[in-house]
Order: structure tokens, then C-alpha cells, then sequence
């Protein structure tokens, strides 16, 4: 509107009123002359100012008192003076009292001035006229109503600019004092804030403000990602015209003001990716105007979804994920009928999903993923017609797929995964042509794969893994002209490889963990855009086509775990994309390649195999290689030194081969090594120098009988000349041995020969006298009354029940030699009142030997199952053979058909179960010695494993705490005792070892290797790190320990997940990697677990120094 320096011109409101809007708005005082008589100058100085209710006070006065029109004109000009001198708050305080000012502040009299108001339109836009002139005074009079009319009038246009005016002053003194009051409420330590100033009245210029073009209030302020801290104040409710709030991506903690959503004009609210915590504003939605778009997501809030949400009807996008919310979804959420986006995914909403989806007819994404959903799918959901986007994977949902998802004819991404639904795969899946990503995977789906999928043309990626599908992968789905990706990996496929897999525009193809059998054929028109195939863990035979370079970008090829034979392609090894190649577990023989090619490859693994020859010297020309795995098979000759060039080598893995020779020196030399394995070869000579070394555990480096130095405790010998060797027998040698060695010498040496027969004689002829003396010993010690009596106590009770009456007919053997006699006390062995516990293979009874050992006795309730006698001793002696300081040592067994007795070291500490879960707070293992049970578990693991031995039945109670809290490993390697082995996983006597079964148990043809025990040890590291036990029941839930870390891992909160007892006291250096670490040996498939010499080696890197203090959380 016109300022009063425009209005102080008129005298009269009808030449205003006549002009058309433009003109109005284009009139300025020097468009137009001032009305002063021709005798009269324009004054030249400013006038004093007025306020506005001396300016009305003023106005009456002059009228009443024959004032003319330019007094008027003159007071207006005052009042203008004052307003702009005056500030905002001065300004808004005097408008809130229309009192006249005090004596000493109003401005001195001005004496009438006679003036004529001679304002037409004309005059607005031409040259000023000459002044006219002035009324007579009998005219004067006459015109002082009118005059009074006209000053009432412009007093009323000046007090409307006043508020006009004022309100915008105040308003953006208002922003200026809110935004202030915000800064001083946060922490800005990257000084994103430094422009924001007190002393400056324009914020449009400050970082992160945005400001309205035509109001000049504060409509916008985006501070993500600003780095600031601290608590959300009440500053921001006076930023009254803000529209669009972002402080996203900081780290902005507390509550969260609910008057937020009062603010008249706010449209957009985002908070998400800060720290704030506690439960959602009840008010926030139910107090809302005009918001569109919330989001709160990756925050810590908790309790329920507000029900007043559905009370915000302007809300158009609602991003609650990634937070702590429980509850049941709000039955009436689906009233948001102008809803387009609903995100609630990453928390613990619970429930059924409720009934009346289909009112939100404007949805286009919904995601619920990662929540605790049950019930079945709502049969309206595929009433929403606009529907793009649909995620409810990571539930617990269940039933079959409602047809009503074939109305879905605009959804482009369907992701249904990690659910329970059950039944088959409709044909319909075919008509929702608009499909660019179906996931189905990790549910109970059963039958065929519908060949109908074949027919969508825009799907990108299909995703089927973890099911249980059944018959041929159909060739139909080769028709897919635009899929890039499919996972058909973890069911029960059968048949052979189809043709598509190798030949059309997929990109990645995993079919591993089924039943696919016949040869691999590469057609000829082989795929130039596949990047990776994983054939694992079938039933492929033939040898390796060499035609596999054809696939000119394959980047990974796995073919483990089939029974592939012959020789490796030395194409294979040139190609140039590969960067992984995997054949562990097969059949192949013959000698590596020694390829020219191979730059590109970083993991190769060809371990458990019947490969022969030397390690290729070309092997140096690998220079990404960050694994090596060789392991298993039967190579010869040396290491060879060019392993020492590939300076990205991490994990080398040559164990149970039979190389020669010493370890090259610049393997030292190799900066990123975290593991390297030659045990069980033929190694000498000392270890390389260097830390690595230094620090390597004894079992990377064991059975190698030649290897010595100060790691090994072993002096290593001086260097000897190599000896003559003289051969009277041989004519072949240039110079005879006749001719080096005289007549006397050759006398003298025979006499050395017969001297040392001599003694060889006499050294054996006394062994034979001792090892006899001592058998004869032996043998009275094992008179038949002393041994009678042993088994007696062993078995009285038991022998009425056995088919043989004859006592002596059970076979007692003791490893460390000897024959135990039980204390006589101990009338009843098996009786339950010495009993500790029950397990999977039997209960366990203690006893005490008669010089006071106490000893644990198992007896094995799997009789049933267990081998033949000579099968049973076998595996025993191989067992008794193993000494761990973190096994429970096998002293010995018993063995009749239908009893078998296994006596163990008595470990006095408990279980860990016990430990964990029954304990109090006050006695609970403090974080130092969890870390030590950890790595105690992981040490023996590895030495079992590295004897071929499976321990199969890993669990928190087989897990024993000595008298210093170390860890004893215990029920190893019963496995093989049993030969219907898939029957008795199966069976109700190891359910309690479910949690820490690894899931490919529950195939039909079960695998036992170690990346089974690598599962189960990754749930004990959840189970010992968090308190928790690894599957919870709850009333109408179950709750999956190694689930609950991950989600928390993917939020980055997975500290929180640490035993509460701890009450913080924990490294978090060692929290955080140990906690991933068991993440990744629960990974779903095997091959993706680390072998338990890694494990190892991992450990011993997360470990802190033992000095360092303990960081404590909150």
C-alpha cells in the first residue's frame, strides 16, 4: 500500500479514488506537485515526528480549531517521520497504547498555513502546473467540513499503513528474535551458524534461511547436515509465516516440541537422522494446519504410532522408519485418504495388519519392512489402484498370496521376503506386468516356479531364495528381456542348468544350495554382460568347460561344492574381468595353470581337492590377490617366492599339502597379511622375520617337523656340509670310490659299521626287556578281582538290564594309562543323584576316583545310532589324542553293545548357560572375560577343525567355565558316531540347539562341515555379548537374537544391543567389530562364514590392549 510520505499530498480522497488500480500503485511524491500558495516556500527542513495518536489528536484539534488542508498534509509528514525513527518493538509497544504521549515528547505547534487543494488526475502524470490561487477566506470556511472529511479519511488510510507496516516489522523481528533463541539453544561446532547475528535485522541472508519474496518473513530454513547437537527449543514456534523445516542429518537429541505443527504455514517438517528420543508428540498430528510432509525416521523414538495421526488430513508423506515404535498399527492410519507415501519400516510395530487399505486411494509406496507383523496379507490391498511400491518384508506374515495383488497393475517393486506365507506361486504374478522387482524370498513357498514370470517384460530382478521350490528352474524366464538379476539359491530345484543362465542379458545368477545335476554347457552365443554365476553346493559333474572364457565380464564364478573333475582351464585363469574364482570341494586334478593372466583376480580358492604339482611361480602375476586358499590338496615343491610380490595379499590358506623347503623371507615383507596357514605340511628352516611372524599362532604353523626357531621353541641346527655318500656298487661316478677312500679306511669304516650295529642291537634287546617287564606289571595291575571291581562300581544297577551277564565282557580303556578306581562311596554310579545334566547325546554323571580326582562321566543315550564297536574305538582314540587347554580333555571310555560310558576331566565352574542367563546382575561375567570366553571357544574350534573334526552340537551349555572362568569346549566330535545322522537332527533330542543350528540343517540332504560350528559360534558371540538368548518366545511372537543385532547394525545402534548388566563398562573398539564379527558367521550362506583359524586372527585384532581403560556409554 502507499506510505505517508505518498498520502500527505492529497487533501482530498476523490482524485485518489478516481485512478485506476496501476496508477495507484505507480504514484510517487515526485509525480506530484504540492499544494502550497504561491507566497509560501516548500519547506525544507523535516518536520518533527508524530505518533499515531498525536497525529489523531493533533488533526482534531486544528480542524476544531479552523486548521487548514496542508496542516493535515504537514502532520501526516510528522507522523511518517516518527514511525521511522521509532523501532519495531518501540513501535508495536506505543500501537498497543493509543494514549496521548507525555507533555515533554509532543512536538511544538504549527501555525495554520493556507493552501487549495488543486489535485485532478491529470495532474498525477503531467508537468506541474503553476500553483493556483488561494480561497478567499469566506471560501475557506466554507471547505472546513470537507477538510475535516478529507483528514479523516487520510488519518484511516495512514493508520492502515501503520499496521500494514508495523505487523511486517514486528513479524521479522519475531524470525530475527526465534532463530537467535534457536542458535543459543544448539551446539554448532563446525560454525555453520556464524552468520546468524543479533545485531543484524535481516535474516534472509543468514546460512540456511530462506526468505518470501513478497512478505519478507522466513518461509524456508534447511539445516541438514550442519553438524549441530543439543535440544530442540521453543524458538522456532515464532517463525510464524515457516513453511519448510529441515534440520535433518544432525545430532539433535530430546523431546520434540509438539507445538511444531501450530505453526500456521508449516508444510514440511524433517527431522530424521538425529538423536531424538522418547515418544511421538501425541499433538504433533492432532494439532496440525497445512502439513504435507513429515518425516522423523533413523531417530530413537519409541511407545506407538500417535493415534492422532490420521487427524492430520493434509498429510501427504509419512516417514516414521528406522526408529524404536512398538504397538499395533492405528486401525484407522488408512483414513489418510491423501496420503501418497507411508514409510514405518525398521521398528517393532506388532499385530495384524488392519482392514481398509483401500481407502487410501492416493497411496503409492508403502513399506512396513523390519516390523513384527503377523496375520495374513489384507485382501484389499490390491484395491489401492495408484499403488507402486509395495515392502513388507522382514515380518511375520503369514498365508497364502491374495489374488487381490493381480489388481496391482501399476506396482513396480513387490518385495514380500522374510515372511512366512505358505502355498504356491500363483500363475497370475504374470499379469502384473509392470513388475521391475519381485523378492519372495525366505518364506514357506512351495511347488513349481510359474514359467507364467516369463511374460514380464520390464522385470529387473527376481528374487526366490529360501524357499521350498521344487521341479525344473523354468526356461521361460530366459523371455525376461530386461532382468539383470535372479536368486533362486537355498531350495530345492532339480534338473539341469538352464540355458539362459549362461546366454541372455542377466547379469547376476545365484542357483546354489540346490539339487541342479548334469554337465555345464556354455552355448554358443555365451552372455557378454554376465558379471557373476554361483553354481554352488549341487550335484554339476563333468569336467570344467573350458568355453567359460567366452563370458567375457564375468567377474565371479563359484562352482563349489559339486563333483566337477579333471583338470582347472588355464583359459579360466587368463580371463580378464575375473576377480573371483571358486572351485572348493570338487574333484578337480592335475597341476594349477601356470597362467600369464590373472591381474584382475582377488580371491581364489581351489582347497579341498586332488590338485597335484608345484604352486606356479606365475602365481606372482596376480597382483590384486587378496586371498588364497590352496588348502587340502596334495601339492608339492617349494613356496614360491613371487607370493611375496602380491603386496595385497590378506589370507593364505596352504595347509594340509605337502610342501617342502623353507618360508621365503620377503613373505615378511607383505603389508596387509592378517592370516597365513602351512600347517600340516613339510616346511623347514626358520619363520620369516617381521612382527607378522612373530605374532603368528603355533596352529598356522604346526606339523611341519622341520620348521624351527624362538616362536616355535625350537633351536634351529647349524649348517652342515652335505655329506659324501659313498656306493661301492656304483660305476656310473667319473672317479671311483676306490680312489677316494684307501684300503685302511675302508677297514676302518667297517669296524664304525659293526660298532654301530652293535649298539643298535643291544638298545633294542633292552627295550624289548622293558616294554615286556612293564607288560607283565600291566598285567597284575589288571587282575581280574581289581578290574571286577572298577567295572562293578561303574555298572552295578545297569548289568541286570544288559543282554550279557558277564561283566568282563565290557572294555575299559584310560588314555593317560592306568586303571581308575572309583571311590567306594560312588555304589551307584549312574545313579541321579550324581547326575549334572542331560543333553543331545547324554546324561552326565560325576564321580570321584579314589585318589580324590573328580572325574564327569557321560552316558551316551544314543546307543540306537552309534557304529559298530571297532567304528566307536576308532573315533575315540582319535578324540583322546586331542589336548586343548580349551577342551574338555577325554580321559578314557567304556564300551559294551548296549552301554558306552565317555569319562572327561570334571570341570568345576558350571556352564555358560548357567552364567548368562541365571545369574544376577551383581554376578554377572564382566566384559574381560566374555572377550576371553570368546576367543577360548574360537582357539578350540580351530583346533578341532583343523583335525577334521566337526563339533556339530554347539551350544552355551556345552561351553564349561573352569575355576578361572576360562572356557572348555565339550561333547565334540560325537557327530560321527552316528550314521543316520540327518534322522537324528531331526529328532527331538536336540531341539534346545535349534538357535545355534546353522540353517542348511534344514535341507533334506544335510552337509555337515565347519561352517556349520562357524554358525553356531557366531550365535554364541550374540548370546555371550548381549545376555540374550538366541530365540526368545514371547506370548504371540518369536524373537531371533541374530535378527534383532543385524536390524540394529543397519540403524547403527548395535552397541546398545551389550548386556545390560554391563551397564556400559565395555570398550566400544571391541563391541562394535566382535559384534559384526558374529554377524558375519551367522551369514545364511556357508561359503560367505570365515574359516575358524580367520576367526582367530580376527580376535586377536579386535583385542585392546589389556592396560587401556573401558569406555563406559550414557
Amino acid at each position: 500500500g502507499p506510505t505517508l510520505e505518498h498520502l500527505y499530498f492529497f487533501v482530498s480522497p476523490l482524485p485518489l479514488l478516481a485512478l485506476s488500480p496501476s496508477q495507484r500503485s505507480s504514484l510517487s511524491p515526485l509525480s506530484v506537485a504540492p499544494c502550497l500558495p504561491r507566497s509560501l516556500p516548500a519547506p525544507t527542513l523535516a518536520p518533527p515526528p508524530l505518533s499515531l495518536p498525536a497525529f489523531f489528536n493533533e488533526v482534531f484539534r486544528r480542524v476544531g480549531t479552523g486548521g487548514s488542508d496542508v496542516d493535515g498534509c504537514i502532520l501526516a509528514r510528522q507522523y511518517s517521520a516518527g514511525r521511522k525513527r521509532v523501532p519495531f518493538e518501540a513501535s508495536r509497544s506505543s500501537r498497543a497504547d493509543l494514549s496521548e504521549p507525555k507533555p515533554a515528547e509532543a512536538p511544538p505547534f504549527i501555525p495554520p498555513v493556507r493552501s487549495s487543494s488543486c489535485i485532478s488526475p491529470e495532474h498525477l502524470f503531467a508537468p506541474p502546473p503553476p500553483p493556483p490561487p488561494c480561497p478567499s477566506p469566506k471560501s475557506r470556511r466554507a471547505m472546513q467540513p470537507l477538510a475535516l472529511l478529507v483528514l479523516v479519511h487520510l488519518a484511516a488510510l495512514a493508520a492502515a499503513a501503520e499496521a500494514r507496516g508495523g505487523v511486517a516489522g514486528a513479524g521479522l523481528g519475531d524470525d530475527v528474535l526465534g532463530l537467535i533463541v534457536f542458535k543459543a539453544d544448539v551446539s554448532d561446532p563446525d560454525g555453520r551458524l556464524a552468520t546468524w547475528s543479533e545485531d543484524d535485522e535481516r535474516p534472509c541472508a543468514w546460512d540456511g534461511v530462506t526468505c518470501d519474496a513478497r512478505t519478507g518473513r522466513v518461509s524456508a530454513l534447511s539445516l541438514a547436515g550442519f553438524g549441530l547437537s543439543g535440544k530442540l527449543g521453543r524458538g522456532l514456534l515464532r517463525l510464524e509465516a515457516l513453511q519448510s523445516l529441515s534440520l535433518a542429518r544432525n545430532n539433535l537429541s530430546g523431546d520434540v516440541p509438539a507445538d511444531l505443527a501450530r505453526l500456521p504455514a508449516l508444510q514440511t517438517l524433517d527431522l530424521s537422522a538425529n538423536a531424538f528420543a522418547g515418544a511421538v508428540p501425541e499433538g504433533l498430528f492432532g494439532r496440525c494446519r497445512s502439513l504435507r510432509d513429515v518425516s522423523l525416521a533413523n531417530n530413537a523414538f519409541s511407545g506407538g504410532i500417535p493415534r492422532d495421526v490420521a487427524a492430520c488430513a493434509t498429510l501427504a508423506s509419512l516417514n516414521l522408519s528406522s526408529n524404536r515404535l512398538d504397538g499395533a498399527l492405528p486401525s484407522d492410519i488408512w483414513s489418510l485418504n491423501a496420503l501418497r507415501t507411508l514409510d514405518i519400516s525398521g521398528n517393532a510395530v506388532t499385530g495384524d495388519l488392519p482392514i481398509g487399505i483401500s481407502r487410501m486411494f492416493n497411496l503409492r509406496e508403502l513399506n512396513l519392512r523390519g516390523n513384527r507383523l503377523t496375520g495374513s496379507l489384507p485382501d484389499d490391498i490390491g484395491d489401492c489402484p495408484l499403488l507402486r511400491s509395495v515392502d513388507l518384508g522382514s515380518n511375520s506374515l503369514s498365508g497364502n498370496l491374495p489374488e487381490s495383488l493381480r489388481r496391482l497393475s501399476t506396482c513396480t517393486y513387490l518385495d514380500l521376503s522374510s515372511n512366512e506365507f505358505t502355498g504356491s506361486v500363483p500363475t497370475w504374478f504374470g499379469e502384473m506386468t509392470s513388475l521391475e522387482m519381485l523378492d519372495l524370498s525366505g518364506n514357506r513357498l512351495s511347488g513349481e516356479i510359474p514359467g507364467s514370470i516369463g511374460g514380464l517384460m520390464s522385470l529387473r530382478e527376481l528374487r526366490l531364495s529360501g524357499n521350498g521350490f521344487t521341479g525344473a528352474l523354468p526356461e521361460s524366464i530366459g523371455g525376461c528381456k530386461s532382468l539383470m538379476h535372479v536368486d533362486v539359491s537355498w531350495n530345492s530345484l532339480t534338473g539341469a542348468l538352464p540355458t539362459w543362465v549362461l546366454s541372455s542379458s542377466v547379469q547376476w545368477v545365484s542357483v546354489s544350495q540346490n539339487t541342479l545335476s548334469g554337465e555345464l554347457k556354455v552355448p554358443a552365443n555365451a552372455s557378454s554382460v554376465l558379471q557373476g554365476v554361483d553354481l554352488s553346493n549341487n550335484a554339476f559333474s563333468g569336467v570344467i568347460p573350458s568355453e567359460i572364457s567366452k563370458l567375457q565380464n564375468l567377474q565371479s564364478l563359484n562352482m563349489s561344492w559339486n563333483s566337477m573333475y579333471g583338470s582347472i582351464p588355464a583359459s579360466i585363469l587368463e580371463m580378464k574381468s575375473l576377480e573371483v574364482l571358486d572351485f572348493t570341494a570338487n574333484r578337480l586334478n592335475g597341476c594349477i595353470p601356470a597362467s600369464k593372466g590373472g591381474e584382475s583376480l582377488k580371491e581364489l580358492r581351489l582347497g579341498k581337492n586332488f590338485l597335484t604339482g608345484n604352486i606356479p611361480a606365475q602365481i606372482g602375476n596376480c597382483s590384486a590377490l587378496a586371498s588364497l586358499d590352496l588348502s587340502h590338496n596334495s601339492l608339492t615343491g617349494v613356496i614360491p617366492e613371487t607370493l611375496s610380490n602380491l603386496t595385497n595379499l590378506e589370507i593364505v590358506d596352504l595347509s594340509q599339502n605337502k610342501l617342502t623347503g623353507v618360508l621365503p623371507k620377503q613373505l615378511s615383507n607383505l603389508p596387509h597379511l592378517l592370516q597365513f596357514n602351512v600347517s600340516h605340511n613339510q616346511l623347514s628352516g626358520d619363520l620369516p622375520p617381521g612382527s607378522f611372524f612373530d605374532t603368528i599362532p603355533l596352529s598356522c604353523v604346526s606339523d611341519n617337523p622341520g620348521l624351527c626357531g624362538a616362536k616355535l621353541n625350537s633351536s634351529c641346527p647349524g649348517v652342515l656340509p652335505k655329506p659324501i655318500v659313498l656306493n661301492p656298487n656304483t660305476s656310473s661316478d667319473p672317479i671311483s670310490p676306490t680312489e677316494l677312500v684307501p684300503d685302511g679306511g675302508r677297514h676302518h669304516k667297517k669296524t664304525i659299521l659293526s660298532i654301530s650295529a652293535l649298539v643298535a642291537i643291544g638298545a633294542a634287546v633292552l627295550i624289548a626287556v622293558g616294554v615286556i617287564t612293564i607288560t607283565v606289571l600291566n598285567l597284575r595291575v589288571r587282575a581280574p578281582g581289581s578290574h571286577s571291581g572298577a567295572v562293578l562300581e561303574l555298572s552295578d544297577g545297569y548289568l541286570s538290564q544288559s543282554p550279557t551277564t558277564d561283566m568282563n565282557t565290557g572294555k575299559l580303556v584310560m588314555f593317560g594309562g592306568g586303571n581308575p578306581e572309583f571311590s567306594a562311596s560312588t555304589h551307584a554310579l549312574l545313579n541321579k543323584d550324581c547326575e549334572l545334566g542331560r543333553g543331545g547325546f547324554g546324561t552326565v554323571y560325576k564321580t570321584t576316583l579314589r585318589d580324590g580326582q573328580p572325574v564327569a562321566i557321560k552316558k551316551l543315550t544314543v546307543s540306537s545310532l552309534v557304529k559298530s564297536q571297532v567304528e566307536f574305538e576308532r573315533e575315540m582314540k582319535m578324540l583322546g589324542k586331542l589336548r586343548h587347554r580349551n577342551l574338555v580333555a577325554l580321559k578314557g571310555y567304556y564300551w559294551t553293545p548296549s552301554l558306552q560310558l565317555l569319562i572327561y576331566e570334571f570341570v568345576s565352574g558350571g556352564n555358560l548357560h548357567k552364567q548368562l542367563h541365571e545369574s544376577s546382575t551383581t554376578n554377572c561375567l564382566p566384559w574381560k572375560e566374555r572377550f576371553d570366553i570368546v576367543l577360548g571357544i574360537a582357539r578350540s574350534l580351530a583346533h578341532l577343525h583343523r583335525h577334521d573334526i566337526i563339533h556339530y552340537n554347539l551350544k552355551s551349555s556345552n561351553i564349561l567355565l573352569d575355576g578361572s572362568g576360562e572356557a572348555k569346549v565339550g561333547d565334540y566330535g560325537l557327530a560321527k558316531l552316528l550314521p543316520m545322522l540327518d534322522r537324528y537332527v531331526l529328532s527331538s533330542k536336540v531341539q534346545s540347539a535349534l538357535g545355534y543350528m546353522a540353517p542348511e540343517f534344514a535341507c533334506r540332504t544335510v552337509k555337515i562341515t565347519e561352517k556349520c560350528d562357524v554358525y553356531g559360534f557366531g550365535v554364541l558371540i550374540l548370546e555371550i555379548l548381549t545376555g540374550r538368548t538366541p530365540v526368545e518366545y514371547m506370548e504371540d511372537d518369536v524373537v531371533v537374537l541374530c535378527d534383532v543385532v543385524r536390524a540394529a547394525l543397519d540403524e547403527g545402534k548395535v552397541e546398545e544391543c551389550v548386556d545390560e548388566r554391563l551397564c556400559g563398562k565395555f570398550p566400544l573398539e571391541e563391541a562394535v567389530p566382535i559384534m559384526k564379527l558374529g554377524l558375519v558367521c551367522t551369514s545364511q550362506v556357508p561359503s560367505n562364514r570365515p574359516d575358524m583359524g580367520e576367526v582367530v586372527n580376527i580376535l586377536e585384532l579386535i583385542r585392546c590392549p589389556q592396560d587401556s581403560p573401558e569406555t563406559e556409554l550414557g
